[in-house]
């Protein structure tokens, strides 16, 4: 229906719109970069962390790097979004940013629910971000970093303004299987089978399995993989651990498995990472 797609040599800076009838992300996703997700229309089911939120028209997402997020259809399916990726470098070149994104970088992930006010105000920033990418002038990068810029600046000053609302499960169902992705979250080091989890929540294996899929958009052994690649990858660029050890060390029996999985999750091999952290 309407698409717009732009990313930078380095992977530092990302801007992708789009009109569509239905989308389900599909695979596990997490950047070094933070992400602003604006639902400019429809409603969709968010999936961060450990919880599923539903959004609606007008909401604003921010997440932190290296969360664990994926969004999948709501009842109504039809949507517009635009999502933004940018490395913290492009904030401020003197760290002046620390205190105007406070609420951001201390947290996670931002939910900033719609209010007339904001909407209008976060609408017209991203149509002109959206302005921006599709005439590519001189230096329309940098533009349209600054106006991201401006745009998170305005989102933490709103969130300051208003108390965050505790974000409520969509049901009961939902609220269990937070319980488990916790769980999962804590202990990926660890066994982590399909039977094991439904014996120790006392649900069954085909209950855990359906709910699972349901309320996060991730198969049970998806997501397991993915929490493991993930603190994989922040060990491989953080420390000099030989890369069987890091396998070992996020509960993968085998190297091998480890290396095809990661390549799976991360479209890279383990060195990739290793090579970028030295």
């Amino acid at each position: 229906m309407g698409n717009l797609y732009y990313e930078n040599h380095a992977g530092t800076f990302l801007v992708s719109h789009r009109k569509a009838l239905s989308h389900h992300m599909p695979v596990s996703h997490f950047h070094s970069t933070y992400e602003i997700y604006i639902l400019m229309s429809g409603k969709r089911e968010f999936f961060i962390q450990d919880r599923t939120i539903t959004i609606n028209e007008g909401d604003v997402v921010i997440i932190a790097p290296n969360i664990l997020h994926r969004t999948t259809n709501a009842e109504r399916p039809k949507h517009e979004r635009l999502i933004i990726n940018m490395h913290e470098q492009y904030f401020s070149l003197d760290g002046s940013h620390r205190g105007a994104l406070q609420p951001m970088l201390e947290r996670d992930y931002l939910i900033l629910k719609d209010s007339l006010r904001n909407r209008q105000l976060i609408e017209t920033q991203s149509r002109a971000i959206i302005q921006e990418m599709q005439e590519r002038g001189s230096g329309f990068e940098l533009f349209a970093q600054t106006l991201a810029v401006q745009l998170l600046i305005k989102c933490c000053r709103q969130f300051r303004q208003h108390d965050a609302e505790p974000l409520a499960s969509p049901s009961p169902m939902h609220e269990r299987i937070s319980e488990i992705v916790r769980y999962i979250n804590e202990h990926y080091m660890e066994e982590l089978s399909l039977h094991l989890l439904a014996d120790r929540f006392f649900i069954s294996p085909y209950y855990l399995s359906r709910s699972f899929k349901e309320a996060t958009g991730f198969a049970f052994v998806e997501y397991v993989n993915s929490v493991r690649i993930k603190e994989a990858k922040k060990q491989l660029e953080s420390s000099s651990l030989k890369v069987n050890l890091i396998a070992r060390k996020v509960g993968f029996g085998s190297v091998t498995h480890f290396g095809r999985v990661f390549k799976v999750v991360t479209g890279h091999s383990p060195l990739h990472y290793r090579r970028k952290g030295e």
